[in-house]
């Protein structure tokens, strides 16, 4: 989401890059960043499921360009500070009145970053994505582009920091190229070390023409799975994550309405879910 002259926050914080890592090849077209950030105020208080609102220098006479990231990763083990990672993807617009391609503002300023330079934002914004209570309970996580930033820090959070999860986890991730798969890919596969743990499973979808939205790969994918995902979808204890642009949510629900079945079930079903506080999105 971006916010454009967006209002001020009253409070602004302030935090400094740590490190900034390219985490595409660099014979990719795909620039992703992964950005460490430390800030020693506080009053911050941030989860894994939540933005942050950055705000950097804006153009075209505007004084500030304010934009939403999801938190990728969140350290709290130092009292005197913390840690968190953003994970930036260095986007163009286009000019819709003369077609001309300019660099996305605030991508651009922040893959441009060196360690000790310094971002302000404020936050955090939106519902973190809680870890249910019950370790045996399936975990349903839907995500394309950057939004499997806040599903790396959730799986590492629960195999890692938890030290292991008894329900069944699996990972739908799209991508419109196989160098976009991001925390996935060869050079930085490091959600692939859950690979072996029994309880999780991921499942990637690449659209078959890089120009392409990756939405129909990726409702695909999660169809593929209808047998296994109408059995957890009817667990009354199931956790649904949803990550990624905002035509997630619908291109998701179409697939999952098909999974349900009957008519009118998949309504039921996700009636239920937010009611029990098992649905959960951040959308962009």
């Amino acid at each position: 989401m971006i916010l454009t002259d967006a209002p001020v926050a009253a409070s602004q914080l302030s935090a400094a890059l740590v490190s900034s890592a390219r985490i595409t090849p660099a014979d990719s077209p795909e620039d992703v960043h992964h950005l460490v950030f430390e800030t020693h105020d506080p009053s911050f208080d941030i989860r894994l499921g939540q933005c942050l609102r950055l705000r950097v220098p804006g153009r075209y006479g505007q004084a500030w360009h304010e934009r939403l990231y999801s938190l990728a990763d969140l350290d709290v083990s130092d009292p005197e500070r913390t840690e968190f990672a953003l994970l930036v993807r260095r986007c163009h617009e286009i000019d819709d009145f003369n077609g001309e391609r300019h660099p996305g503002v605030a991508s651009n300023f922040l893959c441009d970053l060196k360690p000790g330079d310094r971002i302000e934002f404020s936050g955090p914004v939106g519902h973190p994505f809680p870890v249910p209570a019950d370790r045996h309970s399936p975990m349903i996580m839907i995500g394309m582009g950057t939004g499997i930033a806040p599903f790396r820090g959730l799986v590492r959070r629960i195999y890692e920091t938890l030290g292991t999860w008894d329900g069944p986890v699996r990972l739908f991730y799209g991508a419109r190229s196989g160098l976009e798969m991001l925390y996935m890919n060869e050079q930085n596969a490091d959600i692939a070390q859950y690979y072996d743990e029994a309880s999780f499973k991921a499942f990637q979808a690449v659209s078959q023409r890089p120009h392409l939205s990756v939405l129909p790969a990726l409702g695909r994918s999660v169809e593929d799975n209808a047998d296994e995902l109408r059995g957890l979808l009817e667990d009354e204890r199931t956790h649904v994550y949803v990550a990624g642009p905002e035509a997630l949510r619908s291109s998701t629900e179409v697939a999952l309405a098909r999974i349900a079945g009957a008519p009118g079930r998949w309504a039921l079903l996700r009636q239920t879910l937010i009611a029990g506080g098992r649905w959960h999105e951040v959308l962009y």
